[in-house]
């Protein structure tokens, strides 16, 4: 995937709940504090996390992990599902972490060789989700706190759905303009 098409569908999935936020406040409020404990969305999260780290795994060539690397598949794929299983506590926080570091990973090596310095602004975003990623696997009941603390009121949820679908609007926007340019080739000297 292109850059530019990559900022244009994280702008788009980041402005979808909050634009549900500011059109819906009361239905994101009861979706947003039930979120954190719905175990169905929680598995499809982790599979979901499971099947793409899966596949990350299973495209690596580091020749130091070549003859580990069908126990390795095995390994992680049952962990996956034990993890759906018998840690369902936070079970959808948990999900939604790993799939923040894995976002990262995919927007940071698609970031790598964009020459735009506007890049750096998916680059601090993607250090951003590593940091929550890291931290809601630590403590995945810190995501209820903060939704129950940024739904307890109407303003303030707008006031952050608002910023955040702002947010979301540039990044489409860069991918539509900034990094939808053709790479140009410097002249020789």
């Amino acid at each position: 995937m292109k850059l530019s098409t990559l900022a244009v569908v994280l702008g788009v999935v980041f402005a979808l709940p909050n634009l549900f936020a500011l059109l819906k406040p009361t239905a994101f409020t009861t979706a947003a504090r039930k979120f954190p404990r719905a175990t169905p969305i929680g598995w499809f999260l982790t599979l979901a996390a499971t099947a793409w780290f899966l596949s990350n795994l299973n495209a690596e060539t580091i020749a130091d992990f070549a003859s580990y690397k069908k126990m390795m598949l095995i390994g992680f794929a049952a962990l996956g599902i034990l993890t759906c299983i018998f840690v369902p506590d936070f079970l959808p926080v948990r999900g939604l972490a790993a799939l923040l570091l894995l976002t990262a990973h995919y927007t940071l090596n698609r970031t790598r060789w964009a020459e735009s310095d506007l890049r750096l602004i998916l680059v601090v975003w993607a250090y951003t989700w590593v940091i929550a990623g890291l931290w809601l696997t630590v403590s995945p009941w810190r995501l209820r706190d903060y939704l129950t603390w940024s739904t307890s009121s109407p303003s303030r949820l707008r006031a952050i759905s608002a910023g955040c679908l702002a947010f979301a609007i540039l990044v489409a926007i860069l991918g539509l303009t900034a990094f939808s340019q053709p790479v140009q080739a410097s002249p020789m000297p």
